[in-house]
């Protein structure tokens, strides 16, 4: 193991295993051979297919990990040299898994933004090749004279090297005089060999042999915001909306909508996702329950985008004016929150675009345009965009809408539908733009096959939805959160939404309150980014029949809610997502993805997972130890034992340890196994901080 060595702070990373940098010599080869003299294969950081680079967040703890090995019994060690953004190079010792698979691995946090360029080094280990020798065989009393000398001759080679400390210089000399001592009987041999810090010299400064040196890549790392975030989504013209006299109703305004940042971010969540803000079609409006028809005052979809009022680059006339977007978002950012725009590439037959690039839609044999379709739906309000047709021209229009909403201080989009558009068009628009603006983050709502669904991500997308919504069981989240963790995040980045205007799974309409609290505390810790759609912390669960989505669904009409009586009322879930929000701001494990370690129970409706965040690797420079254990059964009150891997943590097995509860406030003794009740009626989720190692 490396000796830990902690970088200043300003630094360009945080690490557990960096050590001094110095130049390698790699071994010289002739042209035809590929095989480095120790092999090296299957490097991480990397993407399937190795067309696209890895990305990773500022912050975020990046497992380097790869399969390195030699010939017959002698010790081999394996570093990985990174060079920052802005030039600086650093040095990151690996340890071996100890998995029969030959792999290797470390943890490094980049706190740099930008494109970081990696490379892996495997060297024979001359001094953990005598070291292992010599123990064996000096306390068997099998060539000790041999071995001593060999001991000595590499600490002779050692105190030769210019670099090398005269503190370890002069403990190497005492060390080879000793062992070349006729009189020093094996036991003191055995000592020297054995010794500590003889082992953290060589740990710090290896002897290395036979280097051999990997192909570079690079890895992208970008804001912190593109990896974790809480989301929260409502819609403006519903904020502030009132009835006139007459019945009709006024729409909120972005003026109206900012008289409620200040509750969104009293809850603690840090981005703010509006839908469409533009005019809306009035050909084929939808009225209420995405019927077909209207009555006046019907305000319509928002994702019907463009009117006689203009198109993606303007702003409904209800809401405001451009000055007053551009204040609401001025607001936004005073009360510590970003905003989202919706980038919905599709337009309502009254959208500019038909008009003048008719050649932007797909005209069908009747002469009409099609409609979009999700058969047996179709959506008679919206044309899709055809982008065989003038790609050129669309491309250019699409960048012209994106770079016009950065200008009003938005640099965060989510996107709807990525996967019914090209893939190759995602990799071109997010690459232009992220050159241009590098703070820029697209989230991808692409409810699809895994296959395009990682695609998108794999091309640019710095965060996408996820099936989460339907992974309900304990079975199923094990499985899901795992791969979420380990099997894609060199590249996907999970935004795990809890509801949204589309979504109100059957879990949700029947789990009652203990179900909206299951699905956010797990969605909240499980992973760094989340999100949760208005009206979830009002427990609104009941669905248009037929449907999994809300009954008088807020897409066609207004809603009227009284945040302030329902959480005076205690009929809000707004105390329950502060107290997850602060969890998350307190603790770094929790704004991790990659160190989420599933562990077991006796319960088939109890799920059980820890994340763990060294000392060495987080911002505030404390380890940081958190374990959930959720009751997945909203109906329900369960008893159980839940067994840990507490290895996983850094506590041995069988010591004692507390933990406290941060739902609750209360504090118990834990160890390996431990018994749990989580009654759902009462608090179904157990939020556990490892408060001390006994």
């Amino acid at each position: 193991m490396a000796t830990t060595t902690m970088p200043s702070p300003e630094l360009p990373w945080r690490s557990a295993a960096s050590i001094p940098v110095r130049p390698v010599k790699p071994t010289q080869t002739t042209r035809s051979v590929v095989t480095p003299r120790i092999p090296m294969a299957l490097p991480h950081p990397s993407v399937p297919g190795g067309r696209f680079r890895p990305s990773a967040y500022v912050g975020e703890a990046v497992p380097f990990t790869v399969t390195a090995f030699r010939e017959g019994h002698d010790r081999i060690g394996v570093q990985v040299r990174l060079f920052s953004p802005s030039g600086d190079e650093s040095l990151h010792r690996l340890s071996p898994l100890n998995d029969g698979f030959d792999r290797w691995s470390t943890l490094v946090a980049p706190l740099e933004q930008g494109v970081w360029r990696f490379r892996f080094e495997s060297f024979a280990d001359d001094f953990a090749t005598w070291e292992h020798a010599a123990d064996l065989k000096i306390a068997a009393g099998v060539d000790s004279p041999l071995m001593r000398e060999m001991g000595a001759q590499l600490f002779d080679r050692a105190r030769g090297e210019k670099k090398r400390p005269g503190s370890d210089k002069d403990l190497l000399y005492d060390a080879a005089r000793s062992l070349r001592d006729p009189d020093v009987h094996d036991d003191t041999a055995l000592q020297i060999v054995r010794d500590p810090a003889i082992a953290a010299l060589f740990d710090a400064r290896p002897m290395m042999s036979l280097v051999s040196v990997g192909k570079d890549a690079e890895l992208l790392v970008e804001r912190e915001r593109a990896g974790v975030g809480a989301w929260y989504e409502f819609f403006p013209r519903s904020e502030g909306a009132r009835r006139a006299d007459d019945g009709s109703v006024i729409s909120g305004t972005f003026r109206t909508a900012a008289e409620r940042l200040p509750g969104v971010a009293g809850m603690g969540f840090d981005v703010l996702y509006l839908p469409p803000i533009h005019p809306i079609g009035q050909t084929n409006r939808k009225g209420p329950n995405n019927t077909l028809v209207t009555e006046p005052g019907d305000p319509g979809s928002p994702w019907a985008i463009g009117g006689a009022a203009g198109g993606h680059d303007t702003v409904h006339p209800d809401l405001g004016t451009l000055d007053d977007f551009r204040a609401f978002v001025d607001a936004a950012r005073e009360n510590g929150i970003e905003v989202a725009l919706d980038l919905a590439l599709q337009a309502s037959p009254d959208h500019p675009w038909v008009a003048e690039h008719p050649e932007w839609f797909t005209t069908l044999p009747d002469g009409s345009i099609a409609f979009a379709e999700n058969p047996p739906k179709k959506y008679q309000d919206i044309y899709p965009v055809n982008f065989d047709n003038d790609p050129e021209g669309i491309r250019a229009e699409v960048l012209r809408v994106v770079r016009h909403w950065i200008a009003q201080g938005v640099t965060i989009f989510r996107v709807d539908n990525p996967h019914t558009k090209p893939l190759q068009f995602w990799e071109w628009l997010i690459a232009t733009v992220s050159a241009e603006e590098p703070g820029a983050v697209f989230l991808a709502e692409a409810f699809t096959r895994p296959a395009p669904l990682q695609g998108l991500a794999m091309a640019g997308f710095q965060q996408s939805y996820t099936y989460f919504a339907w992974r309900n069981t304990k079975e199923e989240l094990e499985e899901f959160l795992g791969g979420l963790a380990h099997d894609t995040a060199d590249f996907l980045r999970p935004n795990l939404f809890v509801n949204t205007p589309d979504i109100l799974t059957e879990y949700l309409q029947f789990g009652g309150r203990p179900g909206y609290k299951i699905r956010a505390a797990i969605a909240a810790t499980a992973a760094p980014t989340y999100g949760v759609y208005a009206g979830y912390e009002l427990f609104e669960n009941v669905a248009r029949p037929g449907s999994e989505e809300n009954i008088d669904n807020e897409k066609y009409e207004y809603k009227f809610r009284d945040w302030e009586a329902a959480e005076a009322a205690g009929d809000s879930l707004a105390p329950y997502l502060r107290m997850l929000n602060a969890a998350r701001r307190a603790h770094p494990a929790l704004r991790q993805l990659r160190n989420l370690d599933i562990h077991w129970s006796d319960d088939d409706a109890i799920l059980v997972y820890s994340k763990h965040l060294d000392a060495a690797l987080s911002p505030t420079g404390e380890t940081d130890t958190i374990i959930v254990v959720a009751n997945v059964d909203p109906h329900s009150a369960r008893e159980t034992t839940v067994h840990l891997d507490t290895t996983v943590f850094g506590i041995e097995p069988g010591t004692s340890y507390d933990v406290e509860d941060l739902v609750t406030g209360q504090v118990w003794t834990w160890a390996d196994h431990n018994f749990v009740r989580l009654d759902a009626f009462a608090e179904p989720v157990h939020i556990l901080h490892v408060k001390e190692n006994r």
